[in-house]
C-alpha cells in the first residue's frame, strides 16, 4: 500500500480514453492512493495520450508544464495511443519519467515501485501484434453519465488513421462482462451508459480470443436494454456500414436507448471516401440517415467530416459540402486532415495547403451551426427529458434531452443527476435551449 500518495490523471482524446482513464485511476486507489485534481499538488502526474490529429500530439507537451509548475518534483506517466506511437518522442519531454504502451498502461502500478524522478523517461511498449487481449473498462465518478467500453482495436484500413497502429486488432469484451459492467455502474445511481470502442459496430469479433464474431452488435444492443437500473442508453460513434436496420428498428421502440445517432462520414466524394479507403459509398450514407429519420423523426445524428485529404480539390469540397447541406443531420464534427506518420495518405499527392484546410474547415463549422440550430428550432414546443449536468457553469446548470438538446437553467445543485420531463420554450442568445418543467418543478428558465 502506498498511503499518503496522491495522484492526478488528464484525459486527452475520445470517450474510449476517458473509460481508460478511469479505470486506471481505480487501480491507484485500490493501491492506497488518493486521487486529486489535475491542478492540485500530487507526487504522481498520469497524462493518458491521444494521437488522431497534430494538436493532440502538441497539447501534450503544455500539460507536462501545467503539471510541472504545480509540483516539479512530480513523477510524470504518459499513457495511451500517443504513448504506443511514439514512445521514445514522449519519454524525451522534459519532465516525462515512464512511457507505457499498449499492454502496459492498465499495469501502471506494478511500475512505481521508485518515484524517483529520471533524466531521461522511461519506456515500457510492445509491438503492436502484441495488443491482442481485451481489458474491460468504464468510467465512473466523474460524470453524471458513464462510458462504457465494449471493444477495443481496429481491423480497418482507413489511409489516413493510427488508430490501429495504436491499438491493435479489433477484439470485444464478453457479453457476460460487459452486463456485469452496466449493472455495476447502474448500482451506483449513474443515469446514463455511453457504450464507447473504437469501432463498436465489430462488437462480439475476438470476444473469446478468436477472430470470429461470437456475438453482434445487436445482440449486445438486446441484452443491455434488459438490464434493470439504467434510465438511458446511448449509442456512441458507429461506422454507417455497421449500423443495420435491426439496430435502428429496436432503438426506435426502446425504453432505454435514445434517438441519437454518432456516424462518421468523412467526406462527402465517393472519390476521396475510395481513397480513404472507407468502406461505404455516400449513397449508403443517405440511406442510413433515412432509415433512422422514418423510424425516429426527432432523432439526433451527428456526423465526423474530414477537411484537406490529399487529392480534395475544391469540386470535391463543394460536393461534400452540398450532400451534408441537404442531408438531414444535426450537427458536426469537422477535423482538419493532419499527416499522420506510418499512414499511406501520408505520402499521397494532391496536398491540400493547410490555408485551405483551414477556410474548408470554418466554411463547414459555420454548416454545423446552422445544422445545430434547425435542429432545436425543430423542437421547441417539444415535450422531453433532460438529465442534468453536475457543474456550475457561470450561474447556470446544463443537461442535454434523450436526443442530445442542450438546455440550461439557473443553477439549482438539487437538479444535478436527476431526470425531468420539460417543454422546451426557446433558444437563447448563446444558442442553447430554455425550458419549462412539466411536473413538480414549476420553474420557468
Amino acid at each position: 500500500m502506498r498511503e499518503n500518495k496522491k495522484v492526478a490523471f488528464y484525459t486527452l482524446g475520445c470517450k474510449l480514453n476517458f473509460s481508460e482513464t478511469s479505470t486506471i485511476a481505480r487501480s491507484f486507489e485500490s493501491e492506497g492512493f488518493d486521487r486529486v485534481e489535475f491542478d492540485q499538488e500530487a507526487d504522481i502526474y498520469v497524462i493518458n495520450t491521444c494521437s488522431v490529429t497534430e494538436n493532440a500530439d502538441k497539447r501534450f507537451k503544455s500539460i507536462v508544464k501545467q503539471a510541472r509548475k504545480v509540483n516539479e518534483d512530480a513523477f510524470i506517466a504518459a499513457v495511451g495511443c500517443y504513448a504506443q506511437l511514439k514512445p521514445e518522442e514522449l519519454a524525451s519531454v522534459e519532465g516525462v519519467d515512464l512511457v507505457l504502451g499498449a499492454t502496459e498502461k492498465f499495469k501502471i502500478t506494478d511500475y512505481l515501485n521508485d518515484l524517483s524522478k529520471n533524466d531521461f523517461g522511461e519506456v515500457h511498449s510492445c509491438e503492436i501484434q502484441e495488443a491482442d487481449f481485451y481489458v474491460g473498462s468504464y468510467s465512473i465518478g466523474d460524470r453524471t453519465r458513464a462510458f462504457l467500453k465494449v471493444q477495443d482495436g481496429c481491423d480497418y484500413k482507413c489511409t489516413y488513421c493510427t488508430i490501429p497502429l495504436a491499438r491493435g486488432i479489433s477484439r470485444s469484451d464478453t457479453l457476460e462482462n460487459v452486463l456485469k459492467n452496466a449493472a455495476e455502474i447502474a448500482a451506483q445511481d449513474i443515469k446514463e451508459i455511453v457504450l464507447t470502442g473504437v469501432n463498436i459496430g465489430d462488437y462480439g469479433k475476438g470476444e473469446f480470443g478468436n477472430k470470429k464474431h461470437e456475438h453482434t452488435f445487436f445482440e449486445l444492443v438486446e441484452a443491455l436494454d434488459r438490464v434493470e437500473g439504467i434510465e438511458r442508453l446511448r449509442i456512441s460513434s458507429i461506422e454507417p456500414n455497421l449500423l443495420k436496420n435491426e439496430t435502428i428498428d429496436f432503438v426506435a421502440q426502446s425504453k432505454a436507448f435514445v434517438p441519437h445517432f454518432h456516424i462518421p462520414l468523412q467526406s462527402g466524394s465517393n472519390e476521396i471516401l475510395g481513397l480513404m479507403r472507407r468502406r461505404y459509398r455516400r449513397e449508403l450514407y443517405t440511406d442510413r440517415v433515412a432509415r433512422i429519420k422514418s423510424a425516429m423523426p426527432h432523432a439526433c445524428i451527428g456526423v465526423d467530416v474530414i477537411v484537406g485529404f490529399p487529392g480534395e480539390t475544391e469540386e470535391h469540397f463543394l460536393e461534400t459540402y452540398h450532400f451534408l447541406n441537404e442531408l438531414d443531420i444535426s450537427y458536426l464534427h469537422v477535423f482538419t486532415y493532419s499527416e499522420r506518420d506510418n499512414t499511406l495518405a501520408a505520402d499521397m499527392e494532391g496536398i491540400v495547403p493547410k490555408r485551405v484546410r483551414a477556410k474548408r474547415s470554418k466554411m463547414l463549422r459555420g454548416l454545423s451551426a446552422k445544422k445545430r440550430r434547425a435542429f432545436y428550432e425543430g423542437e421547441i414546443g417539444q415535450l422531453r427529458t433532460v438529465l442534468f449536468e453536475g457543474e456550475n457553469k457561470e450561474g447556470y446548470i446544463h443537461g442535454f434531452t434523450e436526443n442530445y438538446v442542450k438546455v440550461k437553467a439557473p443553477w439549482d445543485p438539487a437538479l444535478v443527476n436527476t431526470l425531468h420531463q420539460v417543454r422546451l420554450t426557446r433558444i437563447d442568445e448563446d444558442g442553447m435551449v430554455r425550458f419549462e418543467f412539466t411536473g413538480e418543478k414549476a420553474l420557468t428558465a
